[in-house]
């Protein structure tokens, strides 16, 4: 199967660069039995039954993204400075980081970069076009750097267009978020209000929750056109014993089980790979999900609108068909659905 497979033109105002508010207002397209519904995510209850298991990824992301100064003595004893963008990309060992450093050709092994006057990191080795930093704070006063002068990593599509403010400190954020390790927001998961919970619960829609840390290797193109050869990124994520005996319950009642957003899906995919059964799991998982792909746990999915050739293209059509997926994008498009990561959202059931 090729790349090009998963290609298809996108018009350039259909990105949306701001969500909509409130967050469940933003539109809903079901998919179900070759039949496309139009509707609104404050509407999911009346799609789903009581019963019905939602899986949601609690994870929080880092305000990852900070500007600082890299200044250095040159020959005639003044300094020279250069303003560099780090990105973080990983926590790798105590204090010490991956990150994207732009631009990484100005900054010299050894040398350090000033956030403020009491946080710096020093460039310790350059790998892959990325840098490691050892930064000189860690833990809690690490993570009160980061709040107070980070701001969220926005994907490349909105960032090209505009800077990360105050505002996507929250609206870049789950209400559920739990556990810090993100440098992506687990998108599908950014529509869910304390209203739209309420609904559920008086629906009788029970909700579980996993962590998946997502990577900035989510943003990364496919370069293969023979989409097997393709290297998928790592990423660390848990699932606990609890949600494993609830999402077993509910299969053993009927009930679906519905994983809200790809990184969700994921994350239960491959904690059922052993023997084809969910288990209590944590570690790194690099599952490359593409038609042809037996799903184990996932009976539906609520996810966003996803760029073309890209492995979530690729993974939404393992679920629906590639055919039914073509027909539902050409909808979404032609019905001016808003699409990516601050866009509308689609419940896809097979």
């Amino acid at each position: 199967m090729l790349l090009s497979d998963f290609d298809f033109d996108l018009p350039e105002e259909l990105i949306a660069i701001r969500p909509v508010n409130p967050r469940s207002s933003a539109r809903l397209l079901v998919a179900k039995e070759n039949k496309i519904c139009d509707s609104f995510v404050d509407n999911l209850p009346k799609f789903l039954k009581s019963g019905d298991r939602l899986v949601l990824n609690d994870t929080k992301v880092l305000p990852a993204r900070l500007n600082g100064v890299r200044s250095r003595s040159i020959e005639s004893g003044e300094k020279s400075s250069a303003k560099i963008e780090v990105t973080l990309l990983a926590a790798k060992q105590k204090g010490i980081w991956s990150a994207l450093i732009k631009p990484l050709r100005k900054v010299k092994l050894g040398e350090t970069i000033h956030f403020n006057k009491s946080f710096e990191a020093k460039l310790i080795e350059k790998v892959d076009g990325q840098g490691l930093l050892h930064f000189n704070k860690d833990n809690i006063e690490f993570l009160n750097q980061l709040e107070e002068l980070g701001t969220m990593p926005l994907p490349p599509y909105i960032a090209s267009k505009r800077q990360s403010d105050k505002r996507d400190n929250l609206d870049y954020q789950t209400i559920f978020a739990q556990k810090i390790g993100s440098v992506a927001a687990p998108t599908a998961s950014l529509h869910f209000d304390l209203g739209l919970l309420e609904k559920l619960k008086n629906k009788g829609v029970e909700i579980s929750f996993v962590t998946l840390h997502v990577g900035a290797g989510t943003f990364l193109p496919v370069k293969s056109e023979d989409i097997k050869k393709h290297k998928m990124h790592a990423e660390f994520g848990e699932i606990n014993q609890k949600t494993v005996d609830e999402i077993r319950q509910t299969k053993k009642n009927g009930g679906r089980v519905i994983p809200v957003g790809t990184t969700a899906l994921r994350l239960l995919e491959t904690a059922a790979q052993s023997n084809d059964t969910l288990s209590e799991w944590s570690g790194e998982t690099d599952i490359f999900i593409y038609p042809g792909y037996k799903f184990i746990v996932a009976d539906g999915l609520m996810t966003n609108f996803h760029l073309p050739k890209s492995t979530l293209m690729m993974l939404v059509s393992a679920l629906m068909g590639k055919e039914t997926i073509e027909s539902i994008y050409n909808h979404a498009i032609t019905q001016k659905y808003r699409f990516f990561s601050y866009g509308d959202s689609s419940l896809l059931f097979p």
